[in-house]
């Protein structure tokens, strides 16, 4: 299944897309793609339901982050070692871990918007996970039965505020608009191998990252059960595991956004976003 948020931001209601592509709207039927409805048990009440018997969505309705109630946003640094080695880092002996505020989530073709004072504000396709059974101490083996599904984010970063300032990343990764998730959650049995998906990021139309999941240094399934080791993982929580080479970062000189520029990003079988970037105010 393909499930979306769609509606004003913070005022998001449910919707599945049907066998043809169509959106559809779950109002009234669960409260939010959250919670229990994340769990199998929900969500093999949604595929109980004949999306063809919903009403479609208005023209033109925004989508919003994919998931909802979200606790925390969990995010892998270096995580591609081909990445790693543009950034100028050695491949990390344990995964990077840092938090991204909630409040960054947005839509998946809501503006990217650039903070003031950002220098150095950058993009990062990403796949990532959605948790949607309580894990905690889990096996790697078993690790997966924890997910929900799978969607596209972009992890943009404030790369000034990241690096050149003291502390630590999260500063640098929290702005308002630089989490985009979506445009679907798709459920996990629609994922054969989260790690042979193929997943690319262009700005201005000029391909900026090329990559594939197999070059992931620590997996999904890993990432979700060593994460457990050290918190609950919720449903609704999401883990962002890191990008391929391509950031303005590793370029030479390093590219970053400005007003006016348009990113698009995508992955294998779970759709693409498109963000303007605008400045703030």
């Amino acid at each position: 299944m393909k499930l979306f948020r769609w509606g004003p931001a913070g005022q998001e209601r449910p919707g599945m897309l049907d066998a043809e592509g169509r959106a559809r709207d779950l109002t009234g039927l669960v409260p939010d793609i959250a919670g229990q409805v994340l769990s199998d048990v929900g969500l093999d009440m949604l595929r109980g339901i004949d999306p063809a018997a919903l009403p479609a969505l208005p023209e033109g309705a925004r989508l919003g982050p994919c998931v909802g109630g979200t606790g925390k946003i969990i995010c892998i640094g270096l995580n591609y070692s081909d990445h790693a080695a543009e950034t100028g880092a050695q491949v990390p002996p344990e995964p990077i871990t840092f938090l991204k505020a909630t409040s960054a989530l947005s839509g998946p073709n809501d503006p990217i918007i650039v903070p003031k004072g950002s220098e150095k504000t950058d993009w990062e396709v990403e796949l990532a996970i959605i948790i949607g059974q309580r894990a905690r101490h889990v096996e790697e083996a078993g690790s997966l039965a924890h997910v929900a599904g799978y969607a596209v984010a972009n992890d943009v970063s404030e790369r000034a505020w990241q690096m050149e300032h003291s502390g630590q990343w999260t500063k640098g990764k929290s702005a308002d608009s630089f989490g985009p998730v979506g445009p679907w959650l798709v459920t996990r049995d629609e994922v054969a191998d989260p790690q042979a998906l193929n997943l690319w990021l262009t700005v201005n139309g000029k391909t900026m990252q090329n990559g594939s999941t197999a070059t992931m240094v620590y997996g999904v399934q890993h990432l979700v059960s060593y994460l457990s080791r050290f918190f609950t993982l919720h449903p609704g929580d999401i883990i962002m595991t890191g990008t391929p080479p391509g950031v303005g970062l590793g370029m030479k000189p390093p590219r970053y956004l400005a007003p006016g520029d348009v990113v698009e990003l995508g992955i294998d079988g779970l759709g693409g976003q498109r963000q303007e970037v605008v400045a703030e105010g």
